[in-house]
């Protein structure tokens, strides 16, 4: 194919890599030749892509001859060190990590609601922390529909496997003991016992005693919506579910918003689904699983707020692997 692409994946043993070669298989990329990069402790190890074995091999500075477009999720540290690289062989990075995200320079992307910024970059399109991605494909219709977001009261409901394979393994030995009446194992991953509980503490806490995860999309929403006054007051919080975030948000508008024309304004968008008949028998409203393992984020849960003017609040759930990172960061190759 003419347009057919070298693609380079750095981090393609982690989960996210992995959930990149599905998207990129699924959705038909046009790849003319695939580089599988990772830590030296990787190399040599074999992934399936297209019928046959591809062997991963060591990123290095000197991995990215030839490359159009190097998918980075292996960490800020690593992107900082071997995208510029990346960017100097003449590749253009879409980068999942958060190395790149606050850059002035670097554009901010959600495909279905500001796409048109991936094309004003110098080298670098970052990738929104997965939370703000599955808020905001909610949020957009809404901001575009009701004459713009002002504020932000926002609740998360975040899967382990948002902390990596260990969180899955951390939650899953913890319900194992329970159910056999054994001693819980030592904690790992969570200052706190996840089986059973939530835990309201997702990254590290800044001075203002908001986490970084919080504080994450009171800045990149921001930055994506071309929002620069944006109220935003967020609470994260880790619950016993493997995958899919959801999330309960609260949004204040510029205009008067109405719950009929919110639910068209939805349906009408890109890359969403509305699921929300609270009177039906049973009532009908989006759960991590109806998500899991899929593109689309659902809406359910959309009323009127009974505390603020202009305002509505719903509940938004996403895939925070796939729609939360690697399908995005495919949507943004696309774009290219």
């Amino acid at each position: 194919m003419s347009d057919a692409k070298h693609i380079a994946i750095a981090g393609a043993t982690g989960a996210v890599g992995e959930e990149l070669l599905n998207c990129l298989a699924q959705r038909k990329f046009p790849i003319a030749k695939l580089t599988l990069l990772a830590s030296a402790r990787s190399a040599g190890k074999t992934l399936p892509f297209g019928g046959e074995e591809i062997e991963v091999q060591e990123l290095t500075m000197n991995s990215f001859e030839g490359v159009d477009i190097a998918l980075f999720s292996a960490g800020g540290g690593i992107s900082k060190q071997f995208a510029p690289a990346a960017v100097a062989a003449g590749a253009v990075v879409v980068d999942n990590s958060s190395a790149f995200r606050m850059d002035e320079g670097v554009p901010l992307v959600v495909p279905e609601v500001n796409g048109e910024d991936a094309q004003n970059h110098d080298g670098i399109i970052a990738n929104p922390n997965c939370t703000t991605i599955i808020t905001l494909m909610g949020l957009n219709p809404l901001h575009r529909a009701f004459g713009g977001v002002t504020k932000i009261i926002a609740s998360s409901y975040q899967a382990v496997s948002g902390s990596g394979a260990s969180g899955i393994l951390e939650l899953d030995a913890q319900l194992s003991a329970i159910a056999h009446g054994e001693p819980i194992p030592d904690r790992q991953v969570y200052l706190h016992q996840i089986a059973n509980n939530v835990i309201p503490h997702v990254d590290v806490f800044t001075e203002n005693g908001y986490t970084k995860e919080e504080m994450k999309m009171f800045h990149e929403g921001r930055k994506i919506l071309h929002v620069p006054d944006l109220k935003a007051s967020v609470t994260c919080v880790r619950v016993p579910v493997h995958r899919s975030h959801a999330v309960a948000v609260t949004a204040v508008f510029e205009n008067e918003p109405d719950v009929d024309q919110a639910r068209k304004a939805i349906s009408a968008a890109p890359g969403v689904e509305v699921r929300d008949e609270p009177f039906a028998d049973p009532p009908i409203y989006p759960t991590p699983l109806d998500t899991t393992n899929g593109d689309d984020c659902l809406v359910g849960r959309i009323r009127r707020d009974l505390v603020l003017d202009n305002a509505l609040t719903f509940w938004v759930v996403g895939d925070q692997v796939r729609k939360g990172a690697a399908l995005n960061a495919v949507q943004i190759a696309e774009l290219l």
